[in-house]
């Protein structure tokens, strides 16, 4: 079972809220309104893990590691949540995200093909941890900058324990769950052809609730995250070449091939679905 050295890495890793973060840091002049009401809006996207551990649950039933793993992946990024909404409460409590608000983003989300889900959530880890690291680099206040760079850190190393869960399945399924595989990540790789970073919180998950079938259609703010990457933290051509290049190199490992670019990864994509 991958749970139990995954749990003995992530405990060594884990932070403590109240030692680890520097609060006595904190310096007023350097938060802005508009600032904090990015940080709020991000504690309410990071607060659906809860919707999405649920569905991981449902559609794992069959894997008792990986749902076990859950247990550490959910407390960590509650956790996030619940850093931001702590900065908030000491620093601009007229901020904080209410309950009404943070259950806004709990829905059920519809079954999803088990291997497609993971690799779907293992780069929105890969996405993730290039979007805080981003933020940290905004930001210029050093508290909410050091809480930025501690959680992308913890994306990155959730990314990982995703990636252990891929290589497991692929031994165990072959070219079908190469070419699920193959088949999202180029999805999520191909950013360019999107007018919108792709990411689980803004993709369609509950045909039955549209338009309100996205995390991001539930914030107070449904248009916040495209204004947060273009017009705020400036999540740029370099930024987005960070993602996509670390995609194709895990995949290029996970898979046996190179990856120079997207092309290649859909070139795979179509002889696995024509093996599978």
């Amino acid at each position: 079972m991958l749970y139990i050295d995954l749990f003995k890495s992530l405990e060594r890793a884990r932070w403590n809220m109240e030692t680890d973060i520097p609060w006595d840091s904190f310096d007023a002049a350097r938060l802005s309104d508009e600032q904090a009401l990015t940080i709020k809006l991000n504690a309410i996207t990071e607060w659906a893990a809860l919707p999405a551990t649920e569905m991981f649950l449902r559609d794992f039933a069959h894997d008792s590691d990986f749902s076990a793993f859950m247990s550490i992946w959910f407390y960590e990024e509650q956790k996030h949540s619940l850093v931001l909404m702590e900065y908030l409460r000491r620093f601009k409590p007229e901020y904080v995200p209410t309950e009404d608000e943070l259950h806004a983003v709990r829905f059920p989300f519809d079954p999803a093909p088990p291997m497609e889900t993971l690799m779907l959530h293992f780069c929105g880890e890969v996405r993730l941890t290039q979007w805080y690291k981003c933020a940290s680099a905004w930001h210029t206040e050093p508290v909410i900058k050091h809480i930025y760079e501690t959680i992308s850190r913890d994306e990155a190393r959730h990314g990982g324990a995703y990636l252990q869960y891929m290589k497991r399945a692929l031994k165990q399924g072959g070219p079908g769950v190469a070419a699920a595989f193959a088949r999202i990540g180029f999805l999520m790789a191909s950013s360019q052809r999107s007018d919108k970073a792709l990411h689980p919180t803004n993709l369609h998950v509950n045909e039955a609730l549209f338009p309100q079938d996205t995390i991001q259609s539930r914030l107070p703010d449904p248009q916040w995250l495209e204004r947060w990457l273009d017009e705020q933290i400036r999540f740029d051509e370099t930024w987005e070449n960070k993602v996509v290049g670390g995609i194709l190199r895990n995949l290029s490992s996970l898979l046996g091939q190179t990856f120079e670019n997207v092309r290649d990864l859909n070139r795979y994509r179509k002889q696995m679905l024509a093996a599978a």
